[in-house]
């Protein structure tokens, strides 16, 4: 199934349609069928504009990160934090032996606030390698790294290296630690990513806290036009990554709710 992720993924990425469509029109103005090819050209033009113009992505992100709240206090009773991979990048870290983040950084600098404020919590960093192709670089060798070279003391954390995607981070970590049914746990990642990460963390049997981090969206309800292709393309892709994973996630059993609430 991950296999199968990663390749259907690749096909139905927007930049990807995007890309194919484009070449399609420009083939077709070389057949019998040119007129269509010119329809398809002129097609891909106007919706590259309305990407270009219109934040339709993150039209699609505000109401996934909007879904849990800020968390401003950690209640007494919660007994750990379990921080989701996705903050570092093992494959440039190898290529230059030097540690290097990603764009969710935020999911490790508040897992480490987290654990200075609390420090009697049980701390879990999950995360293999998402990568069909390189499983034998994983992301917690770069945590720990990070980890050390902050002044954080690596072996404060226990380390998931086998998952490769969110449902394995939920059932993996779940076999490694074995929660009580009534503890609750801070569960860190993404404001974006936090639905689904919800809805398979409860359905693994984990009892969890949501500490959403790594906004796209400011909350306030107003948008910015005008962003150009790129950004417009990138915002579009992650909205709808996240929103396919929701409704497959579901309609695999991953989870008991397309949209997971509080």
């Amino acid at each position: 199934m991950f296999v199968f992720s990663k390749i259907f993924w690749w096909f139905v990425s927007p930049s990807n349609v995007f890309l194919v469509l484009l070449i399609l029109g420009v083939a077709l103005l070389w057949t019998p069928w040119r007129l269509a090819g010119r329809r398809l050209m002129g097609l891909v033009a106007a919706v590259a504009v309305i990407i270009a113009v219109l934040p339709l992505g993150t039209w699609l992100i505000a109401p996934l990160e909007s879904r849990f709240p800020l968390v401003r206090e950690i209640p007494a009773s919660v007994v750990g934090a379990i921080t989701l991979g996705g903050a570092v990048n093992q494959f440039m870290t190898a290529a230059r032996d030097q540690t290097a983040l990603s764009g969710g950084a935020e999911r490790l600098t508040e897992f480490i606030a987290i654990a200075r404020r609390r420090p009697e919590l049980r701390l879990v960093y999950t995360g293999g390698s998402g990568s069909l192709t390189r499983q034998d670089l994983k992301e917690t060798a770069v945590a720990r790294r990070l980890f050390g070279e902050i002044g954080f003391d690596p072996a404060l954390v226990v380390y998931e290296d086998q998952s490769r995607n969110t449902y394995e981070n939920a059932v993996m970590t779940h076999a490694l630690i074995r929660p009580k049914p009534d503890d609750t746990w801070i569960l860190v990642t993404s404001a974006m990513h936090m639905p689904r990460s919800v809805g398979v963390f409860r359905k693994a049997g984990w009892k969890v806290l949501p500490y959403p981090v790594d906004y796209q969206t400011d909350g306030s309800g107003e948008f910015r036009y005008f962003n150009g292709i790129a950004h417009g393309l990138a915002k579009l892709s992650s909205a709808i990554r996240e929103w396919i994973g929701l409704i497959g996630y579901r309609a695999m059993g991953r989870t008991d709710s397309v949209f997971p609430a509080p």
